[in-house]
């Protein structure tokens, strides 16, 4: 196992390309929580797309957010890829960084000088692993003491409801990951009757028009998003970003999932419901959204 961190001098600088996806973001956060924990003296920058800044905005284990633009003026010690792809690559060779880490199962790893091993072989444990912990796992590897995993991190300001509400998210970035909108919609209903206010997020590209009854959060920022989850008693929806922005607040997750595997992509530290069937999306009912939605009710 590397024991790379020894190596680093104080206050050196780290550079994290994430570059995008919302769940991804959000699930990068407990692997530099460790990071940051055990090395609170280092300066580390998250190389992210515009768009998906937000999730790590008000994070204190961050010292800068910068664009995925060459960096090396912003003097990197470590450079570490959790990306892969063939930019972020590119801006990690660029980086000048003396030490460029990356999985060595990335595409053109050869252009890593610290290889990372797959996670299972740095946690001792040949299984499927979550997304939160194949990232952290490289933490370990790189020199941080092994230790529980924490929830994702997050930060947004304070949301102060009228009155208790459920965030619904029906849409998904695929039709094979999305629920039938008249199912959300009938769920939405019975929440309503039981006296939670449902409330649903929509992107720039749904249609939120089958929920015009509900109010409707639609093309908000992120950190209105992560305001509205933060003071939600419940969350439902698809397999997508929101649902790990939810779990990385605490909040009660209902999750359906169709050809996503959830060992992978479960909400990571919170109560959660998951939601599968042999048929996809399609064989999943609405009492069985009902019900997981009453069970984590009952248990909060």
């Amino acid at each position: 196992m590397g024991q790379l961190l020894d190596k680093l001098p104080a206050s050196s600088r780290v550079a994290v390309i994430r570059l995008r996806s919302l769940g991804d973001c959000v699930l990068t956060t407990p692997a530099i929580a460790l990071l940051k924990a055990h090395r609170p003296d280092l300066e580390i920058a998250v190389v992210v797309e515009g768009r998906f800044k937000g999730v790590f905005e008000g994070n204190p284990d961050i010292s800068a957010l910068l664009p995925p633009e060459p960096f090396s003026n912003w003097k990197p010690r470590l450079t570490l890829n959790f990306h892969g792809g063939t930019r972020s690559m590119w801006l990690t060779a660029a980086s000048r960084a003396k030490y460029r880490a990356g999985f060595a199962h990335h595409a053109y790893s050869f252009l890593y000088n610290q290889r990372i091993p797959r996670a299972q072989q740095t946690l001792g444990e040949e299984r499927p692993v979550h997304t939160a912990e194949h990232l952290a796992s490289a933490m370990f590897w790189l020199g941080v003491p092994r230790t529980e995993i924490p929830r994702a991190k997050l930060f947004a300001p304070p949301h102060d409801p009228v009155a208790p509400y459920t965030v619904i998210h029906p849409f998904a970035s695929a039709p094979e990951k999305a629920w039938a909108p008249d199912r959300f919609l009938a769920v939405a209903r019975q929440l309503r009757q039981s006296g939670l206010d449902p409330v649903f997020l929509s992107g720039p590209a749904d249609d939120p028009s089958p929920f015009h009854e509900f109010r409707i959060h639609r093309n908000a920022p992120l950190s209105e998003v992560k305001s509205v989850l933060s003071g939600a008693q419940l969350f439902i929806g698809n397999d997508s970003g929101p649902a790990h922005i939810a779990a990385a607040f605490g909040i009660p997750v209902v999750v359906l999932f169709g050809p996503s595997n959830p060992v992978t992509w479960a909400p990571w530290r919170t109560e959660a419901q998951v939601l599968t069937s042999p048929e996809g999306m399609s064989g999943i009912s609405i009492a069985q959204v009902n019900t997981a939605a009453e069970t984590l009710r009952v248990n909060a």
